[in-house]
């Protein structure tokens, strides 16, 4: 079983059916394409300042090695354990900016594909969404009104009280 997160937009109101549609579910665990592709793979997913980080990370350790005049299996070595690591840390780096962007993970939910994380966690939104209605239904509609002793009181828009009959 993998572990996903959701991160829902920022300023998302309880019970915005169209906030599910923009929510972002995030797997937990290795990403090919940031190994394969490395600050491209940033890029693709407008994660700007982590594609930065790894670019300058890669040209900075391409850097020191060339300068300490490393051999050519050491660096080859040194720049595989890079990829790596950006592969592992990948998604990681992926909550760190949706966090930074004002959409914190706002549940973890552990399944065995994509879809299933999504049914759960969307399955979770909608019912707390639920509570949450019906806990702010019960607190705003008084069981009873209160009453005023004031016979003549006006209720309404009109200027003075009707008289007696």
């Amino acid at each position: 079983m993998r572990t996903f997160t959701l991160h829902f937009p920022r300023d998302t109101e309880p019970g915005d059916q169209a906030a599910l549609a923009r929510a972002e579910l995030v797997k937990d665990g290795f990403v090919w394409g940031a190994f394969l592709f490395s600050f491209l793979w940033f890029f693709f997913h407008r994660l700007w300042l982590a594609g930065l980080i790894v670019l300058v990370g890669a040209v900075g350790l391409s850097a020191i090695l060339a300068f300490i005049n490393a051999g050519e299996l050491a660096s080859t070595a040194a720049l595989f354990l890079y990829a790596l690591l950006v592969g592992l840390e990948a998604n990681s780096l992926r909550r760190w900016t949706y966090a930074r962007r004002g959409r914190p993970a706002i549940d973890a939910v552990s399944a065995d594909s994509e879809e299933e994380a999504a049914f759960k966690a969307f399955g979770r939104a909608l019912e707390q969404d639920r509570e949450h209605m019906a806990s702010m239904a019960t607190r705003t509609v008084p069981a009873v009104l209160p009453r005023r002793n004031d016979p003549d009181a006006v209720i309404g828009l009109f200027p003075s009280p009707e008289p007696r009959r």
